[in-house]
C-alpha cells in the first residue's frame, strides 16, 4: 500500500481533506481549502474532531493533526502506541511504554501502554474510537486509561488528534486533547504480513493480518483479524544497557575517572549488588568495619590480591570477625572496583516484554430507511505479556555473640547486626488481558438535521500471575536466636526450614530446590474494569444570519464505570515479601452530562475579513462520586485574506478523580530504610558525591548524624484512594494560531503556527515513599515543606517508622509551547513529491506540588526536551514510492537541576572531583523505505530500515539524578532497539 499518491486520483472533497486533513504525509489544519470546492461539494457534510457540528470539514477553528495509518509501514512502525508517541504533541514528554512498565510500577500493569498528550498524563488525554469513548484495559487497581495494544494498525484508517482541551464537548479526561481513531471502511480487502528485525538479537516483531470489506445494496461491513508477536528484548542483548558504568571524567584531563575492575580490566559495572552481607556496626570509633562497607565473599579466590580484609584484634571482642573468605567492599574507590554489582541474572531481565496479541474487529452499517441507519462495532482482543526479572531479598540476623546471639551465624562475631542480601531470578509476570468492546447505534436525518444515538459497552478482564517470595518464610525469623525447625510458618502453616542466609552460594542465587520451594511461589490476581455509556446528539442549522447559517449541536451522555481488582491470595494475606499488601479495590461511579455547541458566522466579505466565525460550547456534568460542574469553550476563526487565517480558543475542563484514585484499597508495604532514607551516611555520601549538598544540609538540620547507619527495621508505607478528600481537577486551555494557505501556490504549500497554554489546578497525583521523603530533604524550604509532615522518625534510633502516601490534589501543572507545521506537495517530471515538517517547542512544563512549594520546570531536561520534530518526505514515481522520515529530539540538559538552579557539571566521587555528563546533544533518527506496487496482481511490497544510523541512547553519568538503565538515559524519546530492517507485504483483492 503506497504512503504517498498523486492527488488527482481523488474526488474534490477527498482532495481537500487529503491536503488539509493530512493525507499520508500532511498535517491537518482543517480549514485551508479552495472555496469553490466547498461550494461544489456542499451536500457532502462530515464531522471533524473538535466539533459536534457536521460541516464540510474544511473551516474548523481548532488545531487538529491527522495521521494516516499507512505511514506506519513506511517508517517501520508496527503498533498504534509507537505511531502516537512519535507525534510531536506526545514526543515532548516521557511516555509509558511496555518497557517502562517492566522497569517501574505503572498504571495499567506490566505490558500496558498509554498516551499522554503534552506530558499532562494519560488520564488527561481522551481516546475515542470512531468518535465514541474507548474503555480502559489493564491489570491491578490503577486501571484508567485506554491501552493502544487493544487495536491493531491493520484496522485503522487514520488518527485525528485535537491539540486543545475539549471537555465542553467530550467530557472528562479531554484536558490535554482528544485522540480519535478512525477505522477503515469501504470495499478494500487485504492480506498483510509485516516483520521488523533488529540487526542485533532481541525485540523481533512479526505480524499477520487480514481484512475483508464489502459494500452491498443498503449497507456495508468489514472484518479484521490480526495476530502479532513482539519478542522479548533482554537487558543483556544491548551493550548500552548491560553494564551500569558510572561514566564520570577527570575534570582536568577529560579522561574517564570510573574505577576499573582489576578482575576484568574494564570499567566497573555498578548495578544491583549481590553476594553481600550488609553490616550495622555498633563498635564506635576505632572499629574494623569501614563506614558504609558490606561484607563480600571471595567467589573467585583473588580478592586478597586487590583489597585488604577485615582488620584483626583478638583483644577487642567488638571487632568484626567473619568466616574465611569475606572482605569489606564498597567503602572506597579501590573496594568499589571489586564490588559485585553485575550478576548474570541482570542480562536476562526483560527490558521489552514478550507480547502476543490476537485481535478480531468487525463493523457494519445498514440503512433501515432512506433516512435512518443502524451501525455496530465489535472489538475482541487478548494480550499475553511475559516478563522476567531478578531481585534482591534479605533478612536481619544477629552475630553469633551480639545482643541475643544466633548460633546459625557461626563464625560471625563482634558488635554487629547483619543483613545478608541474596539475589534471585525468581521474579517476573505473566499477564493475560481480555478486552471486548461493543457498540450499537442509530443515525439518520430529520430534514436538514443529523442525529446519532449510540450505546457502548467495554469490558476488560486481566489476570496477573506474579512470582513472589513468601513473607512468612523471612520476616517472622528476623533477629531469631536459633533454628525454626519443628515449627510451622504463621501464614501458610508449612514446616519451617532454616534458610542458609550466610551461605555464599545462597547469596549468589544458587539456591537449593528445598529452599526455593520454601521461599518462593506464585499467585494470580484479577482486575475487571467495566464501562457502559449511552450518548446522543443532534446537529443542524438553527437559523440564518446575514453572514450565514448558525450551526448547532445538542447532546447528552450517561456513563457508568466500575472497577474490581482482587489481588492474589498472598497479597491479600500480606504474605508477599517486599511487595505491597493490598485489599480488594472496588468502586463505581455514574456520570451524566448535557452539552451544546453553536457555530455563529459573524462577518463575511469585508476588507481583511473574508469570514469571521465564533464557536461556543458548554457542558454540565454530574458525577456520583464527586458532584457537578460546568465547562465551556469559545473559539474564533478569522479568515483574513490571501490565504491567511487566525484561529483562537479558550476553554475550561473538569476531570473528576478516576476510580482508582478514589477507591484504591489501603495498601501497606514495608520498605527498607536504605531504599527511602537519603540521610543514611549522608556525610560519606557528600564526600563520595552520592549525596547532594542540599540534602546533606537538610539532614543535618533535622539532627541526623553524618554517619547515621539507618534503622534495621523496614518502614511501614500506607497508601490508598482519596475518596471523601480529593477534589476534581479544573483546567484552562488557551490557543492562538496562524494558518497560511496561499492561493498562488495552488494549495501546494501550507504552514501554520499555534501557541498553546494549558494550566491544571488541583491535579490529582500520588507520591511514593521515596518521593515523599526524598522531596522533603531535597526542598529549598525544608523548615516548612509540607511533605516533611508525611512521615515519622523514631526519636530513639532516628529510623523512619511510618510514611503516609496516597492520592492528593497538588497545586498546579502548566504546559505552554508552540506547534509549527509546514507542508509542500507538487508534481515533478519524475513523480509526485510530498514533504511535511512538524515541530513542537515547549516553553514551560512546570509542576507545583503545594502552594508553598516552588514550581519545578522540567523544560529542556531529559524526558521533556524543548524541541521535537518530524520531517516526512515522499516521492512517487509510477509504481514506486520512496519515503524518508527523520525524527528529531532536541538537546537536553540536567546541569541546572543538579546545581539547584545554577549550572553545575562537576561532582565528587570518593572525595575526588569529577566531571559529569548530564546532557545530550540533539538526536535524529532516520528511516528509509521503498514500496513497489504490482498493480496487475494487487501486491505491494515495502522494504526499509529504521534507525538507519544505529543511534544508541545517550550516555549519562550515574551522579546527577538522570534516570538510567545501564549507562543510558532511560526515556521514551530514545530508541532502545537499534538499527532494524523491516518488510511489509500486502495483497489486495
Amino acid at each position: 500500500m503506497k504512503t504517498t499518491f498523486p492527488l488527482s486520483r481523488k474526488n474534490p472533497l477527498a482532495l481537500a481533506v487529503s491536503c488539509v486533513l493530512a493525507g499520508s504525509l500532511f498535517n491537518v489544519s482543517a480549514q485551508e481549502v479552495d472555496e469553490t470546492e466547498k461550494v461544489e461539494e456542499k451536500a457532502e457534510r462530515i464531522q471533524v474532531i473538535g466539533s459536534r457540528i457536521r460541516t464540510d470539514g474544511l473551516d474548523q477553528a481548532t488545531p487538529v493533526e491527522i495521521i494516516n495509518a499507512s505511514v506506519a509501514a513506511s517508517q517501520g512502525i508496527n503498533n498504534l502506541g509507537e505511531l502516537l508517541r512519535n507525534s510531536t504533541v506526545a514526543a515532548g514528554s516521557n511516555q509509558i511504554t511496555a518497557a517502562a512498565s517492566t522497569a517501574f510500577v505503572t498504571e495499567g500493569g506490566v505490558g500496558s501502554e498509554s498516551i499522554s498528550l503534552r506530558g499532562l498524563g494519560a488520564n488527561r488525554t481522551l481516546v475515542l474510537l470512531n468518535g465514541r469513548r474507548a474503555g480502559p484495559a489493564g491489570t491491578r487497581g490503577q486501571v484508567a486509561s485506554f491501552d493502544p495494544n487493544v487495536l491493531p494498525l491493520s484496522a485503522i484508517d487514520r488518527i485525528e488528534i485535537l491539540k486543545d482541551g475539549a471537555s465542553s464537548l467530550y467530557g472528562s479526561d479531554a484536558v490535554a486533547g482528544v485522540i480519535n481513531i478512525i477505522t477503515k471502511k469501504g470495499d478494500e480487502s487485504t492480506l498483510n504480513f509485516n516483520t521488523s528485525q533488529p540487526t542485533e538479537n532481541g525485540g523481533e516483531n512479526y505480524q499477520l493480518n487480514g481484512t475483508y470489506g464489502q459494500t452491498f445494496g443498503r449497507g456495508s461491513f468489514r472484518l479484521v483479524g490480526d495476530y502479532k508477536v513482539q519478542k522479548e528484548l533482554a537487558q543483556g542483548q544491548r551493550s548500552f544497557f548491560n553494564c551500569a558504568e558510572r561514566y564520570i571524567f577527570n575534570p582536568t584531563t577529560g579522561e574517564r575517572a570510573d574505577p576499573i575492575d582489576p578482575r576484568t580490566g574494564k570499567y566497573h559495572c555498578n548495578d544491583l549488588l549481590w553476594g553481600h552481607v550488609w553490616l550495622y556496626d555498633y563498635q564506635g570509633a576505632g572499629g574494623n568495619v569501614p563506614v558504609g562497607s558490606k561484607a563480600q565473599f571471595d567467589y573467585d579466590g583473588n580478592l586478597g590480591q586487590f583489597i585488604p580484609g577485615f582488620a584483626v584484634d583478638p583483644n577487642d571482642p567488638d571487632f568484626m570477625v567473619t568466616p574465611p573468605g569475606w572482605f569489606p567492599v564498597a567503602y572506597d574507590r579501590l573496594s568499589d572496583s571489586v564490588t559485585n554489582a553485575d550478576h548474570p541474572f541482570q542480562d536476562l531481565e526483560t527490558l521489552i516484554p514478550k507480547n502476543e496479541l490476537v485481535t478480531l474487529y468487525a463493523q457494519g452499517d445498514y440503512e433501515l430507511t432512506d433516512n435512518t441507519s443502524v451501525y455496530g462495532e465489535v472489538l475482541l482482543n487478548r494480550r499475553t505479556t511475559t516478563s522476567n526479572g531478578y531481585r534482591q531479598f534479605w533478612s536481619y540476623k544477629y552475630n553469633e555473640d551480639f545482643f541475643g546471639g544466633d548460633p546459625l551465624s557461626a563464625g560471625w562475631t563482634g558488635a554487629q547486626w547483619l543483613s545478608p542480601t541474596a539475589i534471585t531470578d525468581h521474579s517476573g509476570d505473566k499477564i493475560t488481558v481480555d478486552y471486548r468492546r461493543f457498540v450499537v447505534g442509530l443515525t439518520g436525518d430529520i430534514g436538514d438535521w443529523y442525529w446519532d444515538l449510540a450505546y457502548q459497552n467495554s469490558y476488560s478482564s486481566g489476570d496477573y500471575k506474579t512470582k513472589l517470595i513468601y513473607d512468612d518464610a523471612i520476616s517472622p525469623y528476623n533477629f531469631a536466636s536459633g533454628s525454626c525447625v519443628g515449627t510451622n510458618t504463621p501464614v501458610r502453616g508449612v514446616p519451617c526450614i532454616d534458610v542458609p542466609w550466610l551461605d555464599p552460594q545462597f547469596l549468589a542465587g544458587n539456591i537449593s530446590p528445598q529452599v526455593r520451594a520454601f521461599l518462593f511461589g506464585e499467585q494470580t490476581g484479577n482486575t475487571v474494569y467495566k464501562q457502559n455509556s449511552i450518548e446522543g446528539f443532534i446537529s443542524g442549522d438553527l437559523f440564518e444570519l446575514p453572514a450565514g447559517n448558525v450551526g448547532s449541536a445538542f447532546g447528552f451522555q450517561m456513563q457508568e464505570d466500575s472497577i474490581n481488582d482482587v489481588p492474589g491470595p498472598e497479597t491479600l494475606n500480606g504474605n508477599a515479601w517486599g511487595q505491597t499488601s493490598a485489599g480488594i479495590t472496588a468502586g463505581k461511579h455514574n456520570s451524566k452530562a448535557v452539552f451544546s455547541e453553536l457555530q455563529i458566522p459573524l462577518i463575511r466579505s469585508m476588507p481583511l475579513i473574508e469570514s469571521l466565525d465564533l464557536t461556543v460550547s458548554g457542558r454540565w456534568t454530574d458525577v456520583s462520586s464527586y458532584g457537578s460542574d460546568s465547562t465551556y469553550k469559545a473559539g474564533l476563526n478569522w479568515n483574513i485574506a490571501n490565504g491567511f487565517r487566525v484561529r483562537a480558543s479558550r476553554g475550561t475542563s473538569f476531570r473528576s478523580p478516576a476510580l482508582f484514585e478514589l477507591y484504591l484499597n489501603n495498601q501497606t508495604s514495608f520498605v527498607a530504610q536504605r531504599n527511602i532514607d537519603p540521610c543514611i551516611n549522608w556525610g560519606p555520601g557528600l564526600a563520595a558525591g552520592t549525596t547532594s549538598e542540599k540534602v546533606a544540609n537538610n539532614c543535618a538540620a533535622d539532627g541526623i548524624p553524618a554517619n547515621f547507619g539507618g534503622g534495621a527495621i523496614t518502614a511501614t508505607v500506607t497508601t490508598g484512594g482519596g475518596a471523601g478528600q480529593l477534589g476534581a481537577e479544573t483546567s484552562v486551555s488557551e490557543t492562538v494560531g496562524l494558518v497560511w494557505l496561499p492561493d498562488f501556490t495552488d494549495h501546494r504549500f501550507s504552514a501554520s503556527v499555534d501557541y498553546f497554554d494549558i494550566q491544571i489546578t488541583g491535579e490529582v497525583t500520588s507520591l511514593t515513599a521515596g518521593q515523599i521523603v526524598g522531596n522533603c530533604y531535597n526542598s529549598e524550604t525544608f523548615a516548612t515543606e509540607p511533605l516533611c509532615s508525611q512521615f515519622e522518625r523514631d526519636p530513639t534510633d532516628l529510623r523512619i517508622t511510618d510514611v503516609r502516601g496516597g492520592y492528593l490534589n497538588i497545586a498546579t501543572q502548566v504546559n505552554r509551547g508552540l506547534d509549527f507545521t509546514v507542508n509542500y506537495g507538487t508534481d515533478t517530471p519524475i513523480g509526485r513529491f510530498s514533504a511535511t515538517y512538524q515541530h513542537t517547542r515547549q516553553l514551560e512544563a512546570s509542576r507545583q506540588l503545594f502552594a508553598t512549594s516552588d514550581p519545578i520546570d522540567r523544560t529542556g531536561e531529559f524526558g521533556s526536551p524543548k524541541d521535537v520534530g518530524n520531517l516526512m518526505v515522499g516521492l512517487t514515481y509510477e509504481d514506486w514510492t520512496f519515503n524518508w522520515n527523520a525524527r528529531y529530539v532536541g538537546s537536553v540538559s540536567n546541569y541546572e537541576r543538579y546545581g539547584q538552579g545554577t549550572y553545575r557539571d562537576t561532582g565528587s566521587y570518593r572525595g575526588d572531583p569529577v566531571k559529569l555528563v548530564l546532557h545530550s546533544d540533539a538526536v535524529i533518527y532516520h528511516a528509509f523505505s521503498v514500496t513497489k506496487e504490482f498493480t496487475t496482481t494487487g501486491l505491494d511490497v515495502t522494504f526499509g530500515v529504521a534507525n538507519a544510523f544505529d543511534k544508541e541512547p545517550p550516555k549519562v553519568s550515574a551522579i546527577g539524578g538522570v534516570t538510567r538503565l545501564g549507562t543510558s538515559a532511560f526515556y521514551s524519546q530514545y530508541d532502545w532497539l537499534g538499527r532494524r530492517m523491516f518488510m511489509n507485504v500486502s495483497y489486495s483483492f
